[in-house]
């Protein structure tokens, strides 16, 4: 007598194949904006690959063909694309590991790295003005101060919405960060500076060591989306068109490196799990690392003097 194999006759669609993969991710325990992030994509993956396609007749020429019909996209850039091709391939994958469809190579299309845009010294500047508390609101005040710590810790956005009160050891000088993409916990010291400004802060914010650190005018936790709106609010206010949360983090890799900032210890606050993670985050700061280091152009100057002499 054969043996029963669990398996269906016509195969699985893709957009069953999709719900299977998004179960597996909440089985593995992925982070919610994980989930979401590849829900966004599978919408774009079926308009072009088709809810009713079956997975079993998924190929590489499939993969091959959604990368040409992405390639004639005019609002998709490279790094786009590349994001879309990868997940393309992790589903797949997914798909080769369940034996819906044989294994075979993909080869996803490399894009060039996007530099990062920081934030100027002149912005920062601005930026990192001290508000007078005497006619600002507490919401604009604890914007300067997420600012100040944004630049002196790099934590996510997720990280500092996370903070509670008990976890800034002003004796010790550190503070916890429990909430992180890793996971993993990690331990961040705080420069006298920010020390000083996050004691003068607790003065007005008050709460118990189990409230957050950066709460709302309720003083109750404040959302992701509450959190971006008000250092964007914040950020307008002060004339500066940038205004995205990550750019304070890029801003303060940066800056650590080029102030001479050790690179083993920038990979410990930012959290990565390994040196390559944080050399990759370097080197798409490399562009924007070039421009200050033809502004500050040493040759430049003494060829000036030279011309002088002569």
């Amino acid at each position: 007598m054969a043996k029963i194999k669990m398996t269906i006759e016509n195969g699985i669609t893709f957009e069953e194949g999709c719900e299977e993969y998004i179960l597996d991710c909440k089985s593995r325990n992925l982070r919610e904006g994980t989930i979401r992030h590849y829900r966004d994509t599978m919408v774009q993956m079926k308009k072009y690959i088709g809810s009713d396609t079956l997975v079993k007749e998924m190929t590489v020429e499939t993969f091959n063909d959604f990368i040409v019909e992405l390639r004639d996209n005019p609002l998709l850039n490279d790094q786009s694309l590349n994001t879309y091709a990868r997940d393309l391939k992790t589903i797949m994958r997914f798909f080769m590991k369940r034996e819906y469809i044989p294994y075979f190579k993909i080869e996803v299309p490399k894009a060039d790295k996007q530099p990062i845009e920081t934030y100027t010294d002149r912005e920062l500047q601005v930026l990192l003005k001290k508000p007078n508390l005497k006619h600002c609101t507490f919401t604009e005040y604890k914007s300067w101060v997420m600012t100040n710590f944004l630049l002196s810790t790099g934590v996510r956005r997720n990280s500092i919405i996370n903070i509670k009160i008990k976890d800034v050891d002003l004796e010790a000088d550190v503070v916890h960060i429990n909430i992180t993409k890793s996971r993993k916990p990690i331990i961040i010291p705080l420069n006298a500076d920010i020390k000083k400004i996050l004691q003068e802060y607790l003065q007005y914010r008050k709460g118990g060591e189990d409230d957050y650190l950066f709460c709302n005018v309720f003083g109750g936790k404040v959302s992701s989306s509450s959190v971006y709106h008000q250092i964007y609010e914040y950020n307008k206010g002060r004339g500066i068109n940038k205004t995205g949360m990550h750019r304070y983090r890029h801003t303060f890799a940066k800056k650590w490196v080029t102030m001479g900032g050790n690179v083993v210890t920038l990979q410990k606050i930012l959290g990565h799990s390994s040196l390559e993670i944080t050399q990759n985050y370097l080197n798409i700061l490399v562009s924007d690392i070039k421009k200050d280091i033809e502004e500050f152009n040493i040759l430049r100057e003494f060829k000036k003097e030279s011309i002088k002499m002569g």
